[in-house]
């Protein structure tokens, strides 16, 4: 693993978290969605979209990854929700292409699930692309496994989406050495 910075995110980190959340999608999903809906996508729509999350109902939080120079370089977000089967989601997690393989999404990951143990939610899923092979992989690796599917819409076209889920968020929390 890297030596990096894991903190809760505020207003002020939603650039870079704008950031990291646009180059994502264009390294993660070129080829799976249309080119033009990535081309299309903007740092300025993105950080709208990351202040209206955080400011949203079902207690939103995110965390950061910051690497040397207060870079961000990922990002992981989740809220609660209200489903009979699960109390928390796992909303996103993005890295930079060049961080991957690192263990910064285990970080991530792990930061998150503490934060829901803290505030009492015991069991969380997560939606994935069911082309996103790289997500697919990471999730399984996390111990998911799949519980529902859905069909989601990216500039016209249909998508498969998987839902992973963790009964017990603390076997994803890592202990700190």
């Amino acid at each position: 693993m890297i030596s990096l910075e894991i903190r809760k995110a505020t207003e002020e980190d939603v650039l870079g978290i704008a950031r990291v959340y646009v180059d994502g999608w264009k390294t993660t999903y070129r080829g799976l969605v249309p080119e033009d809906y990535l081309d299309g996508l903007s740092y300025e729509e993105a950080e709208q979209k990351w202040l209206n999350f955080l400011n949203a109902e079902n207690e939103p939080f995110m965390y950061i990854a910051i690497r040397e120079e207060d870079n961000i370089i990922g990002f992981v977000a989740g809220k609660s929700i209200d489903d009979e089967n699960f109390g928390g989601e796992l909303y996103a997690l993005y890295l930079l292409e060049e961080c991957r393989g690192l263990g910064v999404g285990r970080q991530l990951f792990s930061a998150i699930a503490k934060h829901f143990k803290e505030i009492g939610i015991t069991s969380i899923m997560v939606w994935v692309m069911e082309q996103n092979k790289y997500g697919l992989g990471f999730y399984e690796s996390m111990g998911g496994k799949e519980y529902f599917r859905r069909k989601s819409e990216f500039g016209g076209m249909t998508v498969d989406d998987v839902a992973y889920g963790w009964k017990d968020v603390s076997v994803l929390c890592i202990q700190e050495e």
